[in-house]
C-alpha cells in the first residue's frame, strides 16, 4: 500500500467513526416505555407520542440512525414520525419521516425551500403536547437549513449580511451570533416554540470545543450572546454601514437579551465530535504501523495559510527527528483536527476552492520556501486536509493531498503556486495535478482532519 494509500486510509477512519447512523445506533434505544441515550432514560407517558425534528448535513443519517433503532424497539408502544431538512444529494426515503431538501448541494446558505421547511418544523412542535417528546437532531450545516428570518428582514438581507461576514474572514462564533439575532429558529427559538413536555437533543458537532449555542446556532439551548454583541460584530466588518438598514434597525430594537421561556423540559447530547474523528484516525495509524500524535483545536485557528504552513513546518522537523538516532523515536503520522478560515479574493479575480485546498496549497509553498526540504524529501511525506462532510468551499472536492504524485505534476507544468493561493484558486491547481480528495456526501460534518504521514528512510 503506498503512503497516499494508507494517509487516506487513516483519514477516512476518522470520518467513518462520526458518520451519524452509526454514532445513533451506538447511542439512541427506544426501550421499555423510554428514550434511552447514553446513560440516561427519559420515560414517554402513556398515549405519548415521538416526533423527531432536524437540519442539517447529517440530518437524513441521523433520522435513518433513529428509524433503525424504533425498528429494533422493545416494549416501546409509542408513534414516531419526524421531518427533516437537508441539502440536495443527501435525501433518501426514510421510514417515518418526511426527508424535505432545503439547499443545492454545495451551496451552504439558506433558501427559500429553507424557510418553508422550517416553518413546517416549528408548527409541528408548537402542535405537540405535554406527554409527548421531541427528538431534535442537530448537525453541521443546520444553519443555513434552519431558516425562519426575523420579521422586517428578508431572506436577501441577511444572506448579505452573512456573506459579508463569511468574505471578511469572520469565524464561526462570529457567523452564528449574528445569525441567531437575525432568527425566529436559531437561539433558543425552536425551544420555545416546542410544546413536548422534553426535548432532547442529539448533536453531531461541527463547530470546535463543541459551544452547544453555536453548533447550528443553538436552536435548542440558551442563548448568552445579545443583539448587541451581534451589532458590535457588523460594526467590525461593516463599519460604513454597508448593509440593509432593517438589519440594523432590529439589531438596536433587540439589544438586551429576552428572557428564554422553553416549556420543555430540555436535555442536550453531543454523540460525535472532532475528537471522536481524530481518536479514531489515530487508532487506524497505529494498527497501520505509524507512531502517531494528534492535536485538536478547541477554537478557530485563524487563517488556513497559516496553518497550512505551520503544518509544513511540522512536516519537516519529523524528517529532520527520523534522520536523528533515538531510543524512543518520535511520531511519523501527525494527526490534527480543526477548522480555519479564508479570506476571500475580489469576485473579478476570485477561482475555485475551499479551506482545505487552500491550506494544502500554502502547506506546499512553505515547503517550496524551505531550503532544508530536498527533492528526495517530497517523496517522503504526504499531508491531506479535508472537510469530514465531504465539502470543501463551492466544489466537489472534501479538500487535497500533497504527495510525491502531485510533486512530479508540478514539475511539469508551468503553475504559479502564490497567484492561485492569491486567488482563491487551489481547486484548479490540485485538479491540474491530481490533487483533490473527492469523496461525496459523507452524512455527517464535525470540521476537518488532517493527516501528515512520513515514509521511512
Amino acid at each position: 500500500m503506498s503512503l497516499r494509500q494508507q494517509t487516506l486510509q487513516i483519514w477516512n477512519a476518522g470520518v467513518d467513526a462520526v458518520r451519524a447512523d452509526r454514532l445513533i445506533s451506538e447511542q439512541v434505544r427506544f426501550h421499555n416505555a423510554a428514550v434511552e441515550i447514553q446513560d440516561e432514560r427519559f420515560p414517554v407517558p402513556a398515549g405519548g407520542h415521538v416526533e423527531v425534528v432536524g437540519a442539517g448535513k447529517a440530518a437524513t443519517a441521523m433520522a435513518s440512525g433513529i428509524a433503525q433503532a424504533f425498528v429494533q424497539r422493545e416494549q416501546f408502544d409509542a408513534s414516531l414520525a419526524g421531518w427533516v431538512n437537508v441539502p440536495d444529494q443527501t435525501q433518501q426515503d426514510v421510514e417515518g419521516f418526511h426527508v424535505h431538501v432545503g439547499r443545492p448541494a454545495g451551496v451552504n446558505e439558506p433558501t427559500q425551500e429553507a424557510i418553508s421547511g422550517t416553518q413546517a418544523i416549528l408548527d409541528r412542535v408548537a402542535q405537540l403536547q405535554p406527554q409527548d417528546v421531541c427528538i431534535a437532531l442537530i448537525s453541521g450545516g443546520g444553519s443555513a437549513l434552519l431558516t425562519a428570518p426575523v420579521t422586517g428582514v428578508t431572506l436577501e438581507e441577511k444572506l448579505a449580511a452573512i456573506r459579508m461576514l463569511s468574505g471578511g474572514g469572520a469565524n464561526i462564533e462570529q457567523l452564528n451570533t449574528v445569525r441567531k439575532h437575525l432568527s425566529r429558529v436559531k437561539g433558543g427559538g425552536l425551544a420555545n416554540a416546542c410544546r413536548a413536555g422534553t426535548l432532547l437533543t442529539l448533536v453531531v458537532s461541527d463547530v470546535l470545543g463543541d459551544p452547544l449555542d453555536l453548533i447550528a446556532s443553538g436552536p435548542t439551548v440558551h442563548d448568552p450572546s445579545t443583539a448587541a454583541d451581534a451589532l458590535e460584530i457588523l460594526q467590525q466588518f461593516d463599519p460604513q454601514r454597508s448593509l440593509p438598514a432593517s438589519i440594523y434597525t432590529h439589531l438596536q430594537h433587540h439589544a438586551a437579551a429576552p428572557a428564554d421561556n422553553f416549556p420543555a423540559q430540555t436535555h442536550t447530547f453531543v454523540l460525535g465530535n472532532n475528537a471522536t474523528a481524530v481518536d479514531e484516525a489515530g487508532i487506524v495509524a497505529e494498527r497501520l504501523g505509524f507512531n502517531h500524535a494528534m492535536h485538536c483545536s478547541r477554537s478557530s485557528e485563524g487563517a488556513a495559510e497559516e496553518v497550512g504552513r505551520h503544518l509544513a513546518d511540522m512536516a519537516i522537523s519529523m524528517l529532520r527527528d527520523a534522520e536523528t538516532p533515538h531510543q524512543h523515536p518520535g511520531p511519523n503520522c501527525l494527526i490534527t483536527g480543526g477548522e480555519p478560515t479564508v479570506h476571500l479574493a475580489p469576485p473579478e479575480i476570485r477561482g475555485r476552492g475551499g479551506r482545505n485546498q487552500q491550506l494544502v496549497l500554502a502547506a506546499m509553498q512553505r515547503l517550496l520556501e524551505r531550503d532544508d526540504f530536498s527533492a528526495a524529501d517530497r517523496r517522503r511525506v504526504v499531508i491531506l486536509s479535508g472537510g469530514t462532510d465531504g465539502e470543501d468551499g463551492p466544489t466537489d472536492a472534501a479538500g487535497a493531498l500533497l504527495d510525491a504524485e502531485v510533486w512530479d505534476a508540478f514539475a511539469t507544468q508551468n503553475l504559479d503556486i502564490e497567484d492561485y493561493l492569491r486567488r482563491n484558486d487551489a481547486y484548479t491547481f490540485f485538479q491540474q495535478t491530481g490533487g483533490l480528495v473527492t469523496t461525496g456526501p459523507t452524512h455527517t460534518n464535525v470540521c476537518d482532519l488532517r493527516v501528515v504521514t512520513l515514509q521511512d528512510a
